[in-house]
């Protein structure tokens, strides 16, 4: 198979042959025909992630080798079945859950897979969908699309279930009563999509550039706020009517997770979603005082994929904005994500043979 690999971090991605894996066990083949790209992965490429202060977490030390296929929102084609595997057919299209953990444990057999102390996620400890094929552990994987646009289908396997998984953390929360999403990239305008399915009608969109705050309302928020400087606190404060009950931080650094920590009322809730990376000091006598929960939420099971899915077959969830590069284009694509000049998401589409 052909793969747009990382070779070596923080260097341009190299289109690389590999050999086709062979489905064993319970395992899928499939031809891959889109994957989304994530911000996330701009950290694998990287390779660490930033905890503030000065330190670093290794991507490596996690376990992740190189050369690595990145990438796992992804919608395939079935090629091949392991002798073990059953309730898909050849030939069929299937998002590929990518979260998947050791198979065995009390979490994976739960339907918890990505509570699993040992990953195995795709596209992070083993290769993904930034290449023609790609292994899918288990047909419990794999979720059929439907009529769903094969391009927005894929970005359901981690910013669809991410942002699902987060908005049922904030709830049950009144339609009316503000709903805070700080980030408005691909993640903030999927949770935009999520709360008006779920009938959500007061939704504040935070973000420090126009243009995205402008996608955020075209999306349905019903306020966007300039989340730059030390007066964001004070200006989602603003919109909301008052300190904020529930707040999910989408890009989660240091400024904007201090931000939310400010805005928060007594008894209000922070879920913290994104990877950007540094630190938050808490005053921790505020935290039993004002009864206030800080959560952290880890892209979702593979039942929040199914029910994002249902949902979105319902017609009830709104598309989201989204642009389609061939594969071949990979290197670039990330590097346009890397610099903040995309809006929406960018999902990379199979090459034509």
């Amino acid at each position: 198979m052909r793969a747009w690999a990382v070779v070596e971090n923080g260097a341009p991605l190299q289109e690389i042959e590999m050999p086709t894996p062979e489905p064993t066990g319970t395992q899928v083949l499939l031809e891959v025909t889109h994957c989304g790209i994530c911000h996330s992965d701009l950290h694998v490429w990287e390779g660490h992630y930033d905890l503030g202060g000065g330190r670093t977490m290794s991507l490596k030390d996690r376990g992740v080798t190189l050369p690595l296929a990145m990438g796992h929102e992804i919608v395939g084609r079935v090629l091949k079945l392991g002798p073990q595997a059953e309730g898909v057919a050849v030939g069929a299209t299937r998002i590929v859950y990518p979260w998947v953990g050791c198979g065995h444990c009390a979490e994976c057999l739960g339907g918890r897979d990505n509570m699993c102390i040992k990953p195995r996620s795709i596209g992070i400890f083993q290769h993904g969908g930034y290449a023609t094929h790609v292994l899918a552990m288990h047909p419990r994987h794999l979720i059929d699309p439907g009529a769903i646009d094969p391009a927005l289908a894929a970005t359901y396997a981690c910013s669809g279930i991410t942002v699902y998984s987060a908005v049922q953390k904030i709830m049950p929360l009144p339609p009316d009563e503000p709903a805070v999403l700080i980030g408005a990239g691909g993640l903030g305008l999927s949770a935009i999509a999520v709360l008006r399915a779920l009938g959500h009608r007061a939704i504040i969109s935070v973000d420090v550039t126009a243009e995205k705050r402008a996608a955020a309302l075209a999306a349905g928020a019903t306020q966007a706020v300039d989340g730059s400087g030390e007066e964001a606190a004070a200006r989602i404060m603003a919109a909301a009517g008052g300190p904020v009950g529930a707040i999910i931080d989408l890009v989660n650094g240091t400024a904007t997770a201090r931000a939310a920590f400010a805005a928060l009322r007594k008894g209000g809730k922070l879920v913290q979603v994104g990877l950007f990376g540094g630190e938050l000091c808490l005053p921790l006598p505020m935290m039993p005082m004002r009864a206030l929960t800080i959560q952290g939420s880890y892209v979702g099971t593979p039942g929040d994929l199914a029910a994002l899915v249902a949902l979105a077959q319902s017609g009830a969830l709104p598309s989201i904005a989204l642009e389609e590069v061939p594969m071949h284009d990979a290197d670039a694509a990330l590097m346009r994500l890397r610099q903040g000049q995309v809006t929406g998401r960018l999902v990379l589409r199979a090459d034509a043979a």
